[in-house]
């Protein structure tokens, strides 16, 4: 029988301060460290950034992000408020309810998968709260970060505890069933929506217990140029589609700079 870590005393939490923060940085290391209490897991790293907007709006002012590497396996959440102390507590709130719920994963992992609840994120949390894009115009706006990586094959299930985790708004990953690249995002009645590269996979998707529902759209063939006009033209924040030149699945994102990002699957 496998015996749990006892609770680590405190986290060494490295702290990043963009703009004009007094005390900030003290304050963030103390209450996200103290996280370590709550955990039997071991938090081999804990990085927090702290950044004033240049263009305060009241309470958006600072947004505060978190990174933790929690066996191996990383944790972020990303909250925004008024002032430094508002957001680090916000973070810290965020942050505590992630750990509950990697801790109910990894037992799930091992006894079978979760079953819904009234604690399901939904009833639980506040909405993820993100800082509004900055408004760059059309003619400045360019790729300015490109990210490929392997992506291992998971059911939808596992692809929504991923998400919730990371705290994303989308989340590119392989459904295994298909075999394909598939991407899951926040949306839909349910909550939950799964956008395939083509509707006609939706047979051959491995049955999940979360509430999702599958999008009737293919993911349209467009060359990058293209992607970017219709990401603009249209508002979103974000992109699934073939690209053209590559003939691989691609999300186009938008950046809290104005600028874009590219994710692609490795390979």
């Amino acid at each position: 029988m496998r015996r749990e870590a006892p609770p680590q005393a405190v986290i060494d939490v490295n702290v990043l301060t963009r703009g004009e923060l007094p005390g900030a940085a003290d304050y963030a290391r103390s209450k996200i460290g103290a996280l370590g209490r709550l955990t039997q897991r071991q938090v081999r790293h804990a990085c927090v950034k702290l950044t004033r907007r240049r263009d305060p709006s009241g309470a958006r002012a600072v947004v505060a992000q978190a990174n933790l590497e929690v066996d191996g396996r990383l944790i972020r959440a990303q909250v925004e408020a008024g002032s430094a102390d508002e957001a680090v507590d916000r973070l810290e709130a965020r942050l505590r309810r992630r750990l509950d719920r990697a801790a109910e994963h990894w037992e799930a992992r091992r006894g079978g998968l979760p079953t819904a609840d009234p604690r399901e994120w939904r009833h639980e949390s506040d909405p993820t709260h993100r800082p509004p894009y900055f408004p760059r115009r059309e003619d400045e706006r360019r790729v300015v970060r490109r990210k490929s990586f392997a992506m291992v094959p998971c059911t939808v299930d596992d692809a929504v505890a991923e998400m919730e985790l990371l705290d994303y708004d989308f989340h590119l990953f392989t459904e295994i069933g298909t075999g394909a690249a598939s991407v899951l995002y926040r949306g839909g009645a349910s909550g939950y929506r799964l956008a395939l590269v083509e509707p006609a996979l939706a047979d051959q998707v491995i049955p999940f217990d979360r509430p999702v529902s599958i999008s009737p759209q293919p993911a349209p063939c467009l060359t990058e140029a293209k992607a970017i006009e219709r990401i603009g033209l249209l508002g979103l924040p974000f992109l699934f589609f073939i690209d053209a030149a590559q003939g691989r699945a691609s999300v186009l994102y938008q950046r809290y700079d104005g600028h874009l990002g590219v994710i692609t699957p490795a390979g």
